[in-house]
């Protein structure tokens, strides 16, 4: 059995269809989510969001920007094309009682909203993933009003994001004959890795006064195995496609070298702390 490298290198089936994420938005909301919230906070500081202020999320998810943005006293709008991402945003938005919090089911590339409307602007991990990141980030600009900010949050270089690498390491211990992620071009995740491609297209997007701070990092904690392969299969429908190439013994197997590697990286004393570089990028309108 092999894992098919199409999966990992073709463009157009790295989009995947709003089924797919609806299929992972529980385990998104309880595996990846929960790790979002300190550099979401960083980015909304960067933006200047205030309180009472309107707060745009574009793919949000469940709510890992938005949610932090709803906190501050923001009146938040979280858009996602997913409609069981929606839903998980709504849930955690009665569970905690937030007021001036809603979701709507929309695509990033034809935002149904008026021109000159939000204050901030925000994407976390959302706009990096559609299809047409240009018209996305103008969708974004063209919705924010005049003086307002555009807030951008991303992976950068996949080399530095130990869970990915771990990951991929596991799959080749089992498969060598995968060949781990595309150079060229990368996947869709890692489209802004590089700060200077981030502060371009923002500035292309039309945006002024771009700045990219990449001071921030990804940490999560990892106590088995089992919890990185739940926060990676969850965390994007790709993974789940690659996976599916694998026989149930094969998974297990991928699982147990997850397990090795997680005890090895602790010394076998509590979790394992994981960290991907993240590049913040912020312009005005």
């Amino acid at each position: 059995m092999t894992i098919s490298n199409e999966v990992a290198t073709t463009r157009e089936e790295e989009v995947a269809p709003p089924e797919a994420w609806d299929a992972i938005a529980a385990g998104y909301d309880v595996f990846v989510a929960p790790g979002e919230a300190p550099f979401a906070n960083a980015g909304l500081r960067l933006a200047g969001l205030n309180s009472g202020e309107r707060f745009l999320d574009v793919a949000a998810g469940p709510g890992g920007l938005s949610l932090p943005a709803a906190r501050l006293g923001a009146r938040v709008l979280a858009t996602d094309w997913s409609p069981a991402m929606i839903e998980r945003f709504e849930a955690r938005v009665r569970d905690e009682r937030l007021a001036n919090a809603e979701g709507r089911i929309m695509d990033a590339h034809d935002l149904k909203i008026a021109d000159d409307t939000f204050d901030v602007t925000g994407s976390q991990f959302g706009v990096s993933l559609v299809r047409d990141q240009p018209l996305g980030l103008r969708e974004m600009v063209r919705v924010t009003k005049p003086g307002g900010s555009v807030l951008v949050i991303a992976y950068g270089s996949p080399d530095e994001f130990e869970t990915l690498q771990l990951f991929i390491a596991a799959l080749q211990a089992v498969v060598p004959d995968f060949e781990g992620l595309p150079d060229d071009p990368p996947p869709l995740d890692f489209q802004m890795a590089d700060p200077e491609v981030m502060r371009r297209r923002l500035t292309d997007a039309g945006l002024d006064d771009v700045v990219v701070d990449t001071t921030h990092q990804e940490r999560v904690e990892f106590g088995s195995g089992l919890r990185l392969w739940d926060w990676a299969l969850n965390s994007n429908p790709i993974v789940g496609m690659i996976i599916g190439d694998l026989t149930p013994g094969q998974q297990t197997t991928v699982r147990q070298v997850l397990d090795r590697m997680m005890r090895e990286r602790s010394g076998g004393h509590g979790p394992a702390v994981l960290t991907a570089p993240l590049n913040i990028g912020v312009g005005q309108k």
